[in-house]
């Protein structure tokens, strides 16, 4: 004899677990097993059904009339998914309803009705994990008559409270091609003259009619996502070729900023770095110069405000044989000379002085070196790479740097990012830092604590990569437990979160209003006192007019004369 639902069944722990349906509800459950308050259903055990208080003849032909109808309007599957849970809730009276799509090992809904944007957002299950990651594992419909009962119901959208009336919860799967691809379930008040089974009928009819529909969207994803990894690999690959050594950083204006020292190091156009102090410009200007076709050329480097007019200038051009304020000087060759085949790099060219500017712009038109004044007809070919932290655009429009090197230089420009605008990068860059102090400074710092990371985190970083590094080696001096804590980075990076004195708590919600006020109470006290409670001084201190102070005075309930000396 067939166990009904309503009697006792040994549970796997040995103890014995009562599932009772409310004995109003009028069905015959005759699924095949039954766990924890769960009817499991091959594809076979449901059949119409007739004789019931309802005609379910109308209700199933008019659900599947309508659905009929939007399959054949709309064109758009998620809008088709979701007028499809509209008509059940119009024609069945559903409370909640979902259809998940199979996106690798795990289920994600795609249209549901009754559900906010984060129920949906925390409705994900791995495959098995509760009644839809069963269902979708097994391929079988599962009912649960009372999920008040059910102790692997998960709830996982937290949109099921506390009810004083009972809900079922049904769930069938989406077959395609012998696969199931994701599943389709419906909460529902039990009421007298439901038939559970004769819903789970009608919603498997449903599913296999939208199964193709679903197909598309599913393989669109499978597809879509297949060829996400196989980008993503492929760019691994690419920046792996790409990214300079000693070189931290995977955010996208990095990427680009790579892919620009790649073209850069191809040809022999002069290349102009900008870029804020601190931000990395003379490591991308060896980049470079020592990659490419310039790879195992000479470089060398030479800063504009290190040196005079005359010096910079034998610097660079050289220097002939003769006199000099009656000094015999000797010929000396320039590093455009010594450089032949490899790069010049510039620094501070904005720093340049006028009369050297228009020397270099003259090289850089006729690649015509001159000494001293005097015409030569050697023809170097040193590249030039600039580095300016400068907006060399505005300087041209000054008249503070010559617009025509300016142009020359432009050929090839390469902006590197500030560190505020690389928030991806911020730890990757303090874990290479780490790594290179412990090894410099003989340390063992193993990690970063969550306090310090949130505070590296959160900080704006005026000094750029620069100032993450100092950062970073000062932690490593300080910390002696083998981990960097809060309290080892500078105090400018100190939060009032991280010292207790921050005046919003981040768990709790702010009254804007009420804080503004007490800050607005807090500056009147404070000029009454510095004013000795004098009213119209304490007004022409903060600029504001006698009448809204005395305004601001009576809505605080300040007493200004507390503030007055005792005579």
């Amino acid at each position: 004899m067939k166990r009904g639902i309503n009697q006792s069944k040994e549970s796997e722990n040995g103890k014995r677990a009562d599932i009772k349906p409310h004995t109003h509800v009028k069905t015959r459950l005759s699924g095949k097993r039954y766990k924890n308050g769960i009817i499991v259903f091959d594809s076979g055990d449901l059949s119409a059904k007739s004789g019931d208080t309802r005609n379910p003849y109308n209700l199933e032909m008019s659900v599947l009339h309508q659905i009929s109808k939007v399959i054949v309007r709309r064109k758009n599957v998620s809008l088709l998914l979701n007028e499809v849970m509209e008509i059940l809730f119009r024609e069945m009276g559903l409370l909640r309803g979902t259809i998940t799509l199979r996106q690798g090992a795990l289920l994600v809904i795609e249209a549901s009705h009754g559900l906010s944007d984060s129920a949906k957002q925390r409705g994900v299950y791995r495959m098995g994990e509760g009644i839809t990651g069963r269902v979708a594992k097994s391929g079988k419909s599962m009912i649960v008559p009372d999920i008040s009962r059910c102790d692997e119901f998960l709830n996982r959208t937290r949109a099921r409270d506390a009810s004083k009336s009972t809900t079922a919860f049904l769930c069938v799967p989406i077959v395609y091609a012998g696969e199931v691809i994701g599943t389709m379930s419906i909460d529902r008040e039990v009421s007298a003259d439901c038939d559970l089974e004769r819903d789970l009928h009608l919603l498997e009819t449903i599913a296999n009619i939208l199964a193709d529909a679903v197909s598309g969207l599913y393989l669109y994803h499978e597809e879509r996502d297949k060829l996400i990894a196989e980008n993503k690999t492929l760019r691994l690959r690419l920046d792996e070729k790409l990214r300079p050594k000693d070189i931290v950083g995977n955010c996208g204006r990095m990427q680009r900023v790579f892919e620009l020292i790649t073209h850069a190091s191809s040809n022999e156009a002069p290349v102009l770095i900008y870029g804020e102090p601190g931000t990395g410009k003379e490591l991308v200007a060896r980049a470079v110069a020592s990659s490419g076709i310039y790879e195992g050329k000479p470089f060398r480097e030479i800063s504009c405000a290190a040196f005079s007019q005359s010096r910079l200038e034998d610097e660079i051009f050289g220097r002939q044989k003769g006199f000099i304020n009656g000094l015999e000087t000797v010929e000396r060759e320039g590093l455009l000379e010594q450089l032949s085949g490899g790069t010049l790099i510039i620094d501070a060219i904005g720093e340049l002085p006028m009369h050297t500017q228009l020397r270099l712009l003259d090289f850089l038109e006729s690649r015509t070196l001159s000494k001293g004044g005097q015409s030569g007809k050697d023809f170097p070919k040193a590249r030039i790479v600039c580095i300016s932290s400068k907006n060399l655009e505005n300087l041209a429009r000054q008249g503070k740097f010559n617009e025509d090197l300016f142009y020359r230089l432009s050929v090839f420009t390469i902006t590197l990012p500030p560190l505020r605008e690389r928030g991806s990068d911020i730890i990757l860059l303090a874990e290479y830092f780490l790594e290179k102090y412990n090894i410099l400074h003989g340390k063992k710092i193993s990690r970063i604590s969550t306090p310090a990371i949130n505070m590296l985190m959160a900080y704006h970083y005026p000094g750029n990569v620069r100032e993450l590094e100092n950062c970073i080696e000062r932690a490593v001096l300080l910390s002696a437990d083998g981990a960097i804590s809060g309290y080892n980075l500078p105090p400018s990076l100190q939060t009032g979160q991280s010292t207790g004195t921050s005046k919003i708590n981040p768990d709790e919600d702010v009254d804007f209003k009420l804080m503004l006020s007490g800050f607005e109470r807090e500056i009147i006290t404070e000029s009454l006192k510095l004013n000795r409670g004098n009213a119209a001084a304490a007004a022409r201190q903060l600029n504001l007019t006698e009448r809204i102070m005395n305004y601001k005075i009576k809505k605080f309930g300040i007493l200004p004369k507390n503030f007055k000396p005792f005579k």
